[in-house]
């Protein structure tokens, strides 16, 4: 983590942030998160019949997928100075863009599109994050997240 001022912060606005390590998802992974939420699809669950699909066989869930953003963190990853905690404060947009086939790695590549002081301590960051599906072209999604710091 990239310990900065609020200051400092916005002057990277517009600036790549890095990429995470890779995440392998696996059907293990696939099948544990199809049993906590109920969405247990074929497409996700069922390796036969999803090999009759134009997907040839399994793939992550895409909330699956948008959920590991948060332990997909930059080594470069900003902290304000004078942090007292961090939250998810929600996404603005999410897309969609090619599904992740089981065993695949994924990585997540971050940019900072802005940084507001919010008043009272609170800062609202806002990151473009694509996630990365190794050795392919199109991404697995796109999203804007937003945070919230609190100093």
């Amino acid at each position: 983590m990239k310990i900065v001022t609020l200051a400092e912060a916005q002057h990277l606005v517009g600036q790549d942030l890095g990429v995470s390590e890779w995440t392998l998802i696996d059907q293990k992974m696939i099948d544990a998160f199809a049993d906590v939420t109920g969405d247990r699809q074929f497409i996700h669950v069922d390796p036969d019949l999803a090999m009759q699909t134009p997907f040839g066989g399994t793939i992550a869930h895409g909330f699956l997928t948008l959920s590991l953003i948060a332990s997909m963190m930059p080594e470069n990853a900003l902290v304000l100075d004078g942090i007292k905690m961090g939250v998810n404060y929600g996404f603005e947009k999410v897309r969609f863009l090619q599904p992740v086939k089981s065993g695949k790695r994924v990585r997540a590549r971050h940019k900072l599109l802005a940084v507001e002081d919010k008043g009272h301590g609170r800062n609202l960051t806002r990151t473009e994050v694509t996630i990365e599906i190794e050795g392919e072209e199109k991404p697995a999604l796109i999203a804007e997240w937003l945070g919230m710091q609190f100093c």
